[in-house]
């Protein structure tokens, strides 16, 4: 194979890695920095999730390059929420047929097996402490420094895969016509642990992602391979229960006290934690255009940095890299028409899945624990196994049906939701649900909404897709 254009990749986290494996094997010859030191070296990630959620869509990304199966055997499945009840009463939801997981990834540990991945590949070139100072748009070269000396990197194109506080974006807002906004949610977070037991067992169910909801915040917790649970307690920043008004240990005691009477006792300083540890914002960002002159580009959380509420950041970066990979197939190896047809494809998914995140904040910290709430998803699901070509549960749209765009699982997702506040009102539904009545007439609101001559939107889309690819 014939060495194409020279690629320089700004990033080398997950999706700039697997960004540089995928150019590579299409011939290109990547240059790929990153600003920290090795992490397989280093401890880079203190302070930021050790683990993360990854489903279908992440999973088909990792498989193209042949490292799913080995990514997967230090995964753990989660094929359902449980919820923890303020007076201790634990309730399920299972997150999709039998068969179907979110899985808890160290995000260290794909990272590094990424890069290991990579350094295998002769066309890559790794380099790391690499802090990138400048960038002319106009030709994709770059200045990185290291050890107080600067390097000028000459490039065809450049690729910003440096996250959510990326300098590639931050330079390119310089550029004639570059946008970028950015809100930010009530809540901030920190980080606390529930630690193994001695034998190294889980303390709480395994195979699951636990939430404790509280309306306005909300604990959670995702299992770890050592037995441990990383958990993540979304607060507001500011206001009458907030990080700024819990400032006195007798307060935050009282506060755990009486919210996560349960999960305090199994908690490891969750107390001095609170009072240490500085609580870090969550923020959204809306960039415009992802593509400048068509030699400089953004990619992953760097193009939309995204709240933590749908799990999807991190499988929408994959995304974003599996589709361009294919784009470059599908134009063979034209950029003129490549970076156009992503910019296309990804924006209106990126902001899509953007938008079901913000929502679900309120579905996780309040409805999740509202049983009327947990009725409607089991009828939903029934409704899914009587008629599964007609409806297809939102959830299993964006977290199951890996070549859906998530903008479609939206509009529909919104659609379905109208017909199901209709079903939630028919009288003594909580006693009735399960009465075939109940089925005709979500069947009749189906076909009236989606059309007589509807066919099976999700797994139609997914066929015409793999054919494509």
């Amino acid at each position: 194979m014939s060495v194409r254009e020279q690629i320089t990749i700004a990033g080398a986290g997950p999706v700039g890695t697997l960004l540089a494996v995928l150019l590579a094997r299409q011939g290109y010859a990547v240059n790929l920095f990153e600003s920290r030191p090795d992490s397989r070296n280093h401890n880079i990630y203190q302070g930021k999730s050790i683990n993360i959620a990854l489903s279908d869509r992440g999973w088909l990304a990792l498989a193209v390059v042949g490292i799913e199966a080995e990514i997967k055997q230090h995964a753990i499945a989660m094929h359902k929420r449980v919820m923890h009840a303020i007076d201790g009463t634990i309730t399920e939801q299972a997150y999709g047929q039998e068969n179907q997981a979110i899985w808890s990834v160290s995000r260290s540990g794909i990272n590094e097996q990424l890069l290991d991945l990579a350094e295998q590949e002769p066309l890559i070139n790794v380099r790391f402490e690499q802090r990138l100072v400048a960038l002319d748009f106009s030709d994709a070269s770059a200045s990185f420094s290291h050890d107080h000396k600067l390097e000028k990197i000459s490039a065809d194109i450049l690729f910003g895969a440096d996250g959510a506080f990326s300098k590639v974006r931050r330079l390119a807002q310089d550029t004639p016509g570059f946008s970028s906004s950015q809100s930010y949610m009530p809540q901030s977070y920190i980080e606390l642990n529930i630690p193994a037991n001695d034998d190294g067992s889980f303390k709480i169910a395994k195979n699951a992602l636990h939430i404790w909801p509280r309306k306005t915040f909300m604990l959670i917790a995702l299992p770890n391979p050592d037995g441990s649970f990383t958990c993540t307690l979304f607060l507001d920043a500011e206001g009458e229960v907030s990080f700024s008004s819990l400032t006195h240990r007798a307060e935050v005691t009282a506060f755990f006290t009486e919210n996560f009477a349960d999960a305090l006792p199994l908690m490891e300083n969750p107390i001095d934690d609170f009072l240490n540890k500085t609580a870090s914002p969550l923020f959204l960002l809306n960039i415009d255009p992802w593509v400048i002159n068509n030699t400089v580009a953004l990619i992953g959380d760097s193009a939309h940095t995204m709240v933590p509420f749908y799990g999807q950041g991190m499988n929408c970066g994959f995304e974003d890299c599996r589709v361009l990979n294919e784009l470059i197939t599908e134009y063979q190896q034209d950029w003129s028409k490549i970076f156009p047809a992503y910019q296309v494809a990804r924006k209106i998914n990126a902001d899509a899945i953007s938008e079901l995140a913000k929502r679900n904040f309120v579905e996780m910290s309040e409805l999740s624990g509202q049983a009327r709430f947990l009725l409607q998803k089991k009828i939903e699901a029934e409704f899914h196994q009587r008629h599964p070509t007609l409806w297809t549960p939102l959830y299993t749209m964006v977290t199951f049906s890996p070549l859906l765009p998530y903008s479609q699982a939206l509009a529909l997702g919104d659609i379905q939701q109208e017909i199901m506040q209709k079903i939630m009102q028919i009288s003594n539904i909580e006693k009735s649900w399960q009465a075939d009545f109940v089925y005709e007439e979500l069947w009749q609101l189906a076909q009236a909404a989606f059309g007589a001559g509807h066919t099976d939107l999700v797994n139609q889309k997914n066929l015409t897709d793999y054919a494509k690819g």
